[in-house]
Parts: C-alpha cells; structure tokens; sequence
C-alpha cells in the first residue's frame, strides 16, 4: 500500500530572467494604470448622470427632506 500522506510539492515556478521580470512589472503597472483610469471614469460618469437625473415630484402634503428640491 502506498504512503498518500507524504505527497510530493508542487513544481516551483519556473525561473524567470530579469528581463522577463521586467516586462511582467510593466505589464503589471500598465493594468493597474488603466484600472484606475476606467474607475476614475466610470464615477465621474456616475456624477454626470445623477447630476441630469431631476428628482421625481413629491407627492402633495409631503415636503421634501432638508436640503432636497421640491
């Protein structure tokens, strides 16, 4: 019967030059770079929507809440 408790480790990574680890760095920076470029657009689209968007009419006897448009 075979031992299963001891099983053998995973490979390691493969060696990388530090070229490769320079491109992959870039690479790594440039993602992130244009992730938070889509954020930062993505709100400020979110602010513009709102900013169109008029609140709805209050229905009669109800007043709006403070520092809200009726």
């Amino acid at each position: 019967m075979t031992d299963t408790t001891s099983q053998a480790a995973p490979p390691a990574r493969p060696h990388r030059t530090p070229k490769a680890l320079e491109r992959e760095a870039e690479r790594t920076r440039r993602q992130a770079e244009a992730l938070r470029a889509n954020l930062l657009r993505r709100k400020a689209q979110a602010r513009a929507q709102a900013a169109l968007e008029k609140p709805t009419p209050m229905p009669s006897g109800q007043t709006a809440p403070s520092g809200h448009p009726s």
